[in-house]
């Protein structure tokens, strides 16, 4: 991996997120990340979060940013979204286990957080774990991950 240094992190938010990432893109300079802000770049109460999080996703699936963060209000719509995009592993993540463990055996590659429930020191805490875990890449993961890149690979070719 990496330095921090070099890392590119991508961020979005949409109004049900957008003072968490505000708050969170403070914290990840201040610890030495690049960011890249997918947006909102301003509070709208009308925006819709697909718009941010599937920028944000396609440029982690092609490696652009490093990994990727997308907030909304619960976190459950940008998970779904983010989804959607083939070569995105994203997943909500509301305690401190699963933001290690999803990027150490399942590869994850985008966190999804709800900027309504997810408190500003979990926030960071989640954020740092996620951004700090490293994928095992035993043959028991590796076999996992080639089922859903065939499961992507024919949904995308029918």
């Amino acid at each position: 991996m990496p330095t921090q240094q070099s890392l590119k992190i991508g961020i979005c938010a949409d109004h049900g997120g957008f003072d968490l990432k505000e708050k969170l893109i403070s914290f990840l300079i201040k610890n030495n990340f690049e960011i890249i802000d997918f947006g909102a770049t301003e509070l709208n109460s009308d925006d819709d979060f697909p718009d941010y999080v599937i920028t944000l996703a396609k440029s982690v699936a092609a490696e652009e940013v490093f990994r990727g963060i997308a907030i909304c209000g619960s976190g459950v719509g940008a998970c779904i979204a983010a989804n959607k995009v083939a070569g995105v592993r994203a997943a909500l993540i509301t305690e401190h286990f699963s933001a290690h463990q999803g990027v150490e055996d399942d590869n994850m590659n985008l966190i999804c957080l709800g900027g309504r429930v997810t408190g500003d020191a979990s926030a960071e805490e989640l954020v740092l774990a996620f951004l700090k875990a490293k994928f095992i890449g035993a043959e028991r993961h590796l076999r996992r991950l080639k089922k859903i890149e065939d499961l992507e690979n024919n949904r995308n070719s029918s």
